[in-house]
């Protein structure tokens, strides 16, 4: 088995020798400078689905539902879920609700930071496993052979910009337990040589199956954990067993010396690949059978190359992506949060200008290669050889090559990657430093500013990661032919109520992307609140013919409708919608104000009764039943259906505010008065509850407790309809009692 000497080119690397322990803790703080203003971001982006829409994370949900939950909180078994089996993951999640008593993002997003920190500090074991090999000392303790290189690789993978995504965003946290699991297991499998693990000191079986069961743990997190076998099956070939893979190759398929199986067997090398292969097998089986219905349906909005066709044109957009996400590693100054939507045009030509990207991404690679393969010198050969697995490997899942992706470019899916990414640069600057020695303090400079570089970036994204806000409209200049972004800049607008900036935005989306149906159904929204309903039938119903089976738009189309008095029409539209989407209490509830509308009260009640069904704290849907058997005069149905609803919602004002009318109808003063005064304490400052209860007192003879609620109601609105009347009633009734009395 194979243990390494010194690097010869460590020395030369101008950073100071630091002990183990003082190296990780500079690069947990070098880690924590550069994400550490994103702490008190608020829930942005997917964080709204993953967490904050998530009812996984609720201590009212049993906690054997994440098992059977995707990432997002839907069952793995249904046909729209996305397949992202991560529970240990929402697990975090859960914690994080439980031990701030709800969804605080502070907590969400330090937890992200102290992860990534203590993620970068164990690099340096990584790194220095993978340059300098395993080396023990008399107490059988690791020895790093290359301290400054495993720093300088740590200290660039702590500080690299692209990881904003993974920290900054809570989602993030699959990426981070992914890769901490994924290091956890990589150091495990090193255990299992350590010296005198095992009686024959070869390795030692129980040290690979705990490997085993931290990968599984890994991918328990995110799937990409899975490609840590890869990594320790190259460490193994490469490192332990010291193969090397060009004159391997040449004794496979040139046949000038056979294979020597025997000191294969030896080693242990094919039990151990044996045991990886059999141990990643069952967790790709597993992983299938919980999936239930087979693999996630993406669309050509998600990942347009995927669909191209002839087959060649789909591998040329492909590599071209392997080339954006070669550059986000080389100069991560262009990150966004989103590339799909015609961010990435696809070549559609070999005269397209990018295609030099793809030539020189792999003129590139061919040269790394060949330096990892045939290379004289065996440290260059074995580092680069690993840099690139650990570069290549763990973006394998993202590649498109085994399966199709529901994205175009994904900055977090570089996490993992990055190491490698870093490795192979420490490795260069620690050669050029050793070849140009004179050189050094220009180098020394060099590599100082470019982490310079990397802490500024890494601040000013973290930044824009912490409110929605200025996270969209920072992608406007990276993608600005992107309809997503444009979405969701427009969405943030209406969310803050801005709908006249927001509409400007809606329609850029819809120019860019014409069947964007959900650009077109909230676009339709907002005309619709703005009375311009003749545009807003229009959109809509461009949405449901390019989507039949968007629910959302047939019930908004139904409302314009409605609007518009196109009755008939309104009611297909709302029945198409409960078609699509069969628990649709929201749909209902404005079925039922169409029915209200056209005086069709039983099935109105009924449409109502249907969304509370489907949910019971549907406010308006109750109010809306009370007050029109109220309307109606069925006040003994209104005071029951009332009292029902206050069992669900007991501090529910507006319910209270219409059940104190039917028991004041109903002469019940007392309860009526509870009910008007418990409201009244909930929201004080409802002018319409001071002016019924100054009825109610009113009609029960309490005229100055009646005069100072008509008082209170007035001042808090002075031109409720009524109360100026009553009020002026009042005031009469209480003058001619004063010259009547003796």
């Amino acid at each position: 088995m194979m243990a390494l000497t010194e690097v010869y080119w460590d020395h030369h690397i101008p950073l100071p020798k630091l002990a183990p322990a003082q190296a990780k803790v500079t690069v947990a703080l070098v880690a924590l400078l550069c994400f550490i203003n994103s702490y008190d971001g608020e829930f942005v982006f997917d964080d709204s689905e993953a967490i904050v829409n998530n009812k996984d994370l609720k201590p009212t949900t049993p906690l054997n539902n994440i098992w059977r939950n995707d990432f997002w909180g839907s069952n793995l078994s249904s046909n729209s879920s996305h397949k992202s089996y991560r529970p240990l993951t929402v697990l975090t999640f859960r914690l994080n609700y439980l031990v701030a008593g709800g969804l605080h993002p502070i907590g969400f997003h330090m937890l992200n930071i102290v992860l990534h920190a203590i993620i970068s500090a164990l690099m340096i074991d990584v790194f220095a496993t993978l340059i300098g090999g395993l080396a023990y000392d008399e107490k059988g303790r690791i020895l790093n052979c290359a301290p400054k290189t495993s720093l300088l690789a740590a200290v660039f993978f702590a500080a690299h910009p692209v990881h904003t995504e993974s920290v900054a965003g809570i989602v993030g946290r699959a990426d981070l337990l992914c890769a901490l699991f994924f290091q956890l297991s990589f150091l495990t499998y090193c255990k299992a040589f350590q010296k005198g693990s095992d009686r024959d000191d070869r390795f030692s079986v129980s040290w690979v199956m705990v490997s085993l069961l931290l990968c599984a743990a890994a991918m328990l997190c995110k799937e990409q954990g899975i490609t840590v076998l890869g990594v320790n099956a190259a460490f193994d070939v490469l490192l332990i067993c010291n193969v090397n893979v060009y004159e391997l190759s040449q004794r496979l398929f040139c046949k000038k010396n056979p294979l020597d199986v025997s000191e294969m067997l030896r080693l242990g090398l094919l039990t151990r690949l044996t045991l990886m292969g059999l141990g990643g097998l069952s967790m790709l089986y597993a992983r299938w059978r919980i999936m239930g219905t087979g693999p996630p349906a993406f669309t050509e909005v998600d990942n347009p190359a995927s669909f191209a066709e002839p087959m060649i044109l789909r591998i040329v957009n492909y590599n071209y992506y392997y080339c954006l996400n070669a550059w986000l590693l080389l100069c991560p100054w262009w990150l966004c949060f989103d590339w799909s939507m015609g961010c990435v045009p696809l070549i559609k030509s070999a005269t397209d200008w990018r295609m030099a990207w793809l030539l020189l991404l792999w003129c590139i690679l061919i040269g790394l290669i060949s330096q990892a393969l045939c290379s004289q010198d065996s440290q260059r050969r074995r580092t680069l050889s690993l840099g690139l697995v650990l570069l290549v490997v763990p973006f394998l899942p993202a590649c498109n090559i085994f399966f199709r992706v529901g994205f175009v470019v994904a900055e977090r899916v570089l996490y993992l990657s990055s190491a490698g990414y870093c490795l192979l640069l420490a490795f260069s600057l620690g050669h050029c430093c050793f070849h140009w020695s004179k050189y050094r303090k220009l180098l020394c400079i060099m590599v100082l500013s470019l982490l310079c570089v990397y802490v500024v970036r890494c601040a000013l994204r973290s930044h824009q990661w912490r409110s929605e806000k200025s996270l969209f409209t920072s992608a406007l200049t990276v993608c600005p032919l992107n309809a997503k972004v444009h979405y969701n800049v427009g969405k943030n607008l209406a969310d803050r109520g801005n709908t006249t900036a927001a509409i400007k935005y809606y329609r850029e989306a819809v120019r860019l992307h014409p069947t964007y149906v959900h650009a077109m159904n909230n676009l339709g929204n907002i005309l619709k609140e703005k009375n311009e309903l003749v545009e807003a039938e229009e959109l809509l119903s461009k949405a449901v013919s390019i989507q039949p089976d968007f629910a959302a738009a047939w019930m908004n189309l139904g409302i314009v409708q409605n609007s518009l008095q196109k009755y008939e029409e309104a009611e297909k539209s709302y029945w198409n919608a409960i078609r699509f989407r069969r628990k649709y209490p929201d749909c209902y509830y404005n079925l039922g104000r169409l029915y209200a509308d056209q005086n069709r009260h039983v099935d109105a009640l009924n449409a109502w009764r249907n969304a509370t069904v489907l949910k019971p704290d549907h406010s308006l849907a109750w109010n809306n039943m009370v007050i029109l058997l109220d309307n109606t005069g069925n006040l003994g149905q209104a005071e029951l259906i009332g009292r029902e609803a206050l069992r669900v919602l007991p501090s529910d004002h507006t319910i209270m505010f219409s059940l104190a009318n039917v028991l004041g109808k109903l002469q019940k003063y007392k309860e009526s008065e509870g009910f008007f005064l418990h409201a009244l304490r909930i929201n004080p400052n409802s002018a319409s509850c001071h002016g019924n209860l100054a009825v109610l007192y009113h009609r029960w003879g309490k005229l100055e407790l009646a005069k100072k609620h008509y008082e209170l109601s007035l001042k808090l609105d002075p031109e409720a309809p009524g109360t100026r009347d009553n009020y002026n009633m009042l005031r009469r009734k209480m003058d001619q009692l004063k010259r009547n009395a003796p």
